[in-house]
């Protein structure tokens, strides 16, 4: 069994394979690194049941990209 957190994400992009992720600490706002920008997700209330446990969602809400 894992010690680390994970979450559901939900919305973003449709080419975005990984949708159960580790959260360390868990918290409000997650980004993931993704086709050479941020994916920001935020957390809300609902849970998702999954093979790996219930988990919390965290619901795409923007993009931003990295600056070269």
């Amino acid at each position: 069994m894992s010690n680390s957190v994970k979450a559901v994400l939900e919305g973003g992009p449709e080419d975005l394979q990984a949708r159960i992720v580790p959260i360390t600490p868990p918290g409000i706002e997650l980004k993931i690194l993704f086709r050479g920008g941020y994916e920001h997700f935020k957390v809300t209330a609902r849970h998702q049941d999954t093979p790996e446990g219930s988990l919390p969602v965290y619901e795409w809400t923007f993009r931003t990209e990295i600056a070269e």
